[in-house]
């Protein structure tokens, strides 16, 4: 199979017959073998319905249904799971995403050779406080603690060879640094591409406040998790040990001015000096603990259950 189209959706029952013809004309003028699979993020609408109806009239035609709302992240890595075609294309249900950049993706990952191409929306339909401006602060941080440098880590229109998308775990809301877990699962060969963005035809947006913190909260765990993910005590080890010398330093201090200086002075327990000492060796004992703790879970871990499927088709 030449594309599997990936299309994770919440709430979007307006635009998926649309976006069905709209993929199948270009998947059919190009005579690409294709599969499309729509994973409903715990839609309450009749988003589902369509999805059935969709598929009786097109074999080519997937989807999973979630039992509840669990987040992009997690619909994406359900239809990582499931996918055939050699090039993937995710891309967003509300038509923000053209399906017209399909083929030029498709060739940017066949024939030049590119492990993934992210899509930049250049020239941006949205609403500038809501999605621009954090847009923009997400993109220049996540460029700083990556290197990659590219302009929309969160274009939600991209394309990867099959191996890409088999190799990496979407969780959380990771699906903001795709690039980045691709590029620390050892694919370099990343770009991005210049994409059409059109304005929101159905519905509304599903961005608020609780995206832009935990944005934010997620690219500090994937910088954390690029580093020292493969051994926190190198982390943890280094502040404990840092802190433990400082509190070592200070009750050296300590004993040798009350023996060799002032052994007729106030008690030690009296100076301010030993509540220093006290507290940065406990918690230089704390990080030592938190680092063996952190090297046991890695050790010890194993798959949990992230989401839940109440329904699939032609799956």
């Amino acid at each position: 199979m030449d594309i599997s189209v990936v299309i994770p959706l919440l709430n979007e029952e307006e635009s998926l017959n649309e976006l069905h013809d709209w993929i199948a004309k270009v998947m059919q003028s190009n005579r690409y073998s294709y599969e499309i699979l729509f994973i409903d993020d715990g839609s309450t609408d009749s988003s589902w319905k369509v999805i059935e109806t969709l598929s009786k009239k097109n074999t080519a035609v997937k989807g999973i249904k979630f039992q509840k709302n669990y987040g992009k992240s997690q619909a994406l890595n359900a239809g990582f799971k499931e996918v055939e075609g050699d090039v993937v294309i995710t891309m967003d249900a509300d038509l923000q995403d053209s399906p017209e950049e399909i083929p030029e993706l498709y060739n940017l990952i066949t024939k030049d050779g590119f492990d993934l191409i992210s899509g930049w929306k250049k020239k941006r339909y949205d609403s500038k406080i809501r999605k621009n401006i954090p847009s923009k602060l997400f993109n220049a941080a996540a460029r700083k603690t990556s290197g990659l440098k590219l302009h929309d880590f969160n274009c939600g229109l991209k394309a990867y060879k099959k191996e890409v998308v088999k190799n990496i775990d979407v969780n959380g809301e990771m699906h903001r640094y795709i690039p980045v877990l691709a590029k620390n699962a050892g694919f370099n060969k990343i770009d991005e591409k210049v994409v059409a963005h059109q304005a929101r035809k159905y519905g509304v947006t599903k961005f608020g406040m609780d995206r832009f913190i935990n944005g934010f909260l997620d690219l500090i765990t994937i910088w954390f998790l690029s580093t020292f993910g493969k051994s926190p005590m190198h982390l943890f080890g280094l502040l404990g040990t840092i802190m433990f010398i400082v509190g070592c330093t200070f009750a050296f201090y300590l004993g040798i001015d009350k023996l060799f200086f002032n052994p007729t002075g106030r008690l030690i327990t009296d100076r301010p000096q030993f509540y220093i000492s006290l507290v940065t060796m406990i918690i230089g004992t704390q990080f030592f603990l938190a680092g063996f703790l952190g090297e046991i879970m890695l050790r010890t871990k194993s798959g949990t259950k992230r989401y839940t499927i109440s329904n699939k088709i032609n799956l």
